[in-house]
């Protein structure tokens, strides 16, 4: 029991980290256009991030618990071994301003660690395979969205001041903000949920057939919550001057797309990446303008983080399987 309420605790850890880290996701939008302090939007989006559970079922925690790695090949080592691969990743990519994702650090060191735990019998491919076309669906869904928003959004501004639609939007963000924010909880956090699950199935805690406990739901948006929080300043400047410079309307046009896209796929159960989703998002938004107001440079160098994700922590979940293997 006890090695059980060290790897809940280690997943918990993991979920504030992807607060954390993918805090920008939810804020950079809105304090890049000022239409929120720091403070004040981190506390905005740490409260929808802990909200979302009254809306959304957990389909993505579903996935993440059977739909990635064979059930029955579970165990405690693999699982710690995965989530340690992901909290690596994470922090690496933190500290380098990368706005990485946490869903596929996650789904990276499961499949990693259950290769060498299991061979490669244990991934379940088609889930796998989902979960990565998604790694180019998510994004080019929000790019589209938020252009054809934001093209909408100009014609219907067009005769009005630029300081009247500078303070409608303002206020407009607000809401939008709030949206994407309460995505980013629901999708997220279930991540952690179907790992907690799967822990308490292999350590015969539940049945298989079991409804995923309250406690767990509880907990895991805390954390998330308190990740969001103490906030990943780093990557707040990446996401939010870096690849485009923003004005109100066009923080509501990309939150918007991305608030959108998170729903749909949470309720299908895919997990997603908001870090991919909002950047998609906000390259729409600056493709209205002109292409060369999107810093290419910048969104390459995200881009090949988001393609080294699932094979650089597949690699670290392997290592950490085969020495806690060997060790323990």
């Amino acid at each position: 029991m006890t090695f059980l309420y060290i790897v809940i605790g280690l997943v918990l850890v993991f979920d504030f980290i992807n607060g954390f880290h993918d805090s920008a996701n939810s804020i950079a939008t809105v304090v890049s256009t000022k239409v929120l302090s720091p403070i004040a939007a981190v506390l905005l989006a740490a409260t929808f991030n802990f909200l979302a559970f009254l809306i959304f079922p957990l389909r993505v925690a579903t996935t993440i618990g059977k739909g990635v790695i064979d059930p029955d090949i579970v165990n405690l080592t693999l699982i710690s071994s995965a989530v340690m691969a992901a909290i690596i990743w994470n922090l690496i990519t933190w500290r380098l301003g990368l706005p990485s994702s946490s869903s596929h650090t996650l789904v990276g060191g499961l499949v990693g660690a259950a290769i060498v735990g299991s061979g490669f019998e244990s991934v379940i491919l088609p889930g796998v395979l989902k979960i990565v076309a998604f790694i180019v669906i998510a994004p080019i869904m929000g790019m589209v969205m938020s252009y054809i928003i934001s093209v909408i959004v100009l014609h219907i501004v067009k005769n009005h001041s630029p300081s009247g639609v500078d303070r409608h939007f303002r206020r407009l963000q607000l809401l939008s903000a709030s949206a994407f924010s309460l995505g980013h909880g629901g999708n997220d956090a279930q991540k952690s949920m179907g790992i907690i699950w799967v822990a308490l199935i292999a350590t015969n805690q539940v049945t298989k057939d079991a409804d995923i406990a309250l406690w767990i739901v509880l907990s895991c948006h805390a954390a998330i919550a308190l990740g969001t929080l103490f906030g990943g300043w780093r990557i707040v400047k990446t996401m939010g001057q870096r690849i485009t410079k923003l004005r109100p309307f066009e923080g509501f046009c990309a939150e918007t797309a991305g608030a959108l896209t998170l729903f749909g796929a949470t309720h299908f159960g895919i997990p997603v990446s908001t870090t991919h989703t909002i950047t998609g998002s906000i390259i729409g938004v600056g493709a209205t303008k002109r292409l060369s107001a999107v810093k290419w440079g910048i969104t390459g160098k995200i881009f090949w983080a988001w393609i080294f994700t699932i094979p650089v922590s597949a690699l670290l979940g392997a290592a950490l399987y085969y020495l806690f293997h060997t060790i323990f």
